[in-house]
């Protein structure tokens, strides 16, 4: 493989991964006029994003079994179908019912590139370069968190928000076209590969039964669920808590991005000494030491705006190093049936994640607490299933540096 070529798939399968959290992110600014403009509050627009995260949750179930049965490309192209057609249908919406029925197809069409990218990663790059591409992707899909709300604010503010989904729109089109041109088939289809519910339920436990899958896919379920409970409480910790107007949230939510995108990347540097196991651990440890200190200062002393941004930052910081080597680890002793893993992998951290969301609306109070409680809680949670899987002496390492066992 070409250095060109090498770029173009991370390129192309970046695109991907960042359709998904690019519908996420924009229209967040969005959220009190959509509330204005459908005659409803702002926690009940809210639950137009957990339905998405419930609707990627359900999707890579969907996908998985399709990708390993038909190959790679053609269930993708399936689901970015069914994305354009829904998220036109979006910007047209008169009841917030709709919207947020819409926004799950939305994100069932969506989560088909997310699978078949993490696949195709897996499919194209082997197991002990992943962790390296999954970093590589990051940088890719760092695009998304910073200009994503930074954009949807001033689109918002200038055109209103029907025009954010005809932007989401015209770049799912361009994406369309990008895995078109440009992205293999990296998987052949697999007539042998039974789509019944029984083999499929049987395929799906077998990876289940991987002691490697199962712990570092919680790991990285529960320690990600922190970034949906951010995500989901951001609108309303800075625009109604602090008051913060449309154009400077999208700026906040993109300066705390940089965080989580750029330590990621810096990992890539680490894995030249450390295998993934290591990173992991020291990164899970400070992440988890930090949500709890975020929340006990907020409970004890109270925090501005200022101390709030640092806090999260830091919090990022850390999730930048946990996410691509769980990722990494979790997929690594997959091969035939990777697009099944990945299908597991991403439901079980969507619908972690929506559940984070949920409880960010359910316990609203009208203060940051909910929103650090739900950080810090699943950091802390993740951190003891690592504790467990290492303790339990049966992971393998097959990612990273070198392949030794885990918890010698």
């Amino acid at each position: 493989m070409t250095k060109r070529t090498y770029l173009t798939y991370i390129l192309v399968l970046g695109s991907l991964t960042a359709l998904g959290p690019f519908s996420i992110d924009m229209y967040l600014p969005g959220f009190e006029d959509i509330a204005l403009s459908l005659h409803t509050t702002t926690a009940t627009v809210a639950l137009s994003l957990s339905s998405y995260f419930i609707g990627i949750s359900a999707g890579q179930l969907l996908y998985g079994p399709l990708l390993d049965r038909h190959g790679r490309k053609k269930p993708l192209y399936v689901g970015l179908a069914l994305y354009l057609v829904s998220t036109a249908v979006c910007m047209q919406s008169k009841h917030i019912e709709t919207l947020i029925i819409l926004r799950f197809i939305q994100a069932v069409g969506s989560c088909a590139a997310q699978v078949a990218a993490m696949a195709m990663v897996r499919d194209l790059f082997g197991p002990k370069e992943s962790a390296k591409v999954f970093s590589l992707l990051l940088l890719v899909l760092g695009a998304s968190p910073m200009l994503a709300p930074t954009a949807g604010g001033y689109i918002t503010v200038n055109f209103g928000w029907r025009a954010i989904f005809l932007v989401l729109l015209i770049l799912g089109a361009g994406i369309t076209l990008l895995t078109l041109l440009f992205l293999p088939e990296s998987y052949p289809a697999d007539p042998g590969f039974s789509l019944k519910p029984r083999p499929i339920l049987i395929n799906f436990l077998s990876v289940l039964r991987e002691p490697q899958f199962i712990i570092y896919v919680l790991v990285y379920a529960f320690a990600f669920a922190g970034l949906f409970a951010y995500v989901s409480g951001s609108p309303i910790v800075f625009m109604d808590i602090f008051h913060v107007d449309k154009k400077t949230y999208g700026w906040i939510f993109a300066f705390l991005s940089l965080a989580f995108i750029g330590l990621s990347q810096f990992n890539s540097l680490l894995l030249r000494r450390y295998n993934s196991e290591q990173i992991i651990r020291v990164a899970l440890a400070g992440q988890a030491i930090v949500g709890i200190l975020f929340f006990v200062v907020n409970k004890t002393v109270g925090l501005g705006l200022p101390q709030t941004i640092f806090f999260i930052f830091i919090f990022l910081a850390f999730l930048g190093f946990t996410n691509p080597n769980a990722a990494a680890l979790s997929l690594a002793p997959f091969s035939k049936n990777a697009g099944s893993a990945s299908a597991l992998m991403g439901a079980l951290q969507m619908g972690i994640g929506a559940l984070a969301s949920i409880g960010i609306g359910k316990f609203s109070d009208g203060t940051a607490t909910p929103m650090i409680a739900i950080m810090a809680s699943t950091a802390v949670v993740a951190l003891i299933i690592l504790w467990i899987g290492r303790r339990s002496g049966k992971l393998t390492l097959t990612s990273g540096a070198s392949d030794v066992p885990i918890g010698h």
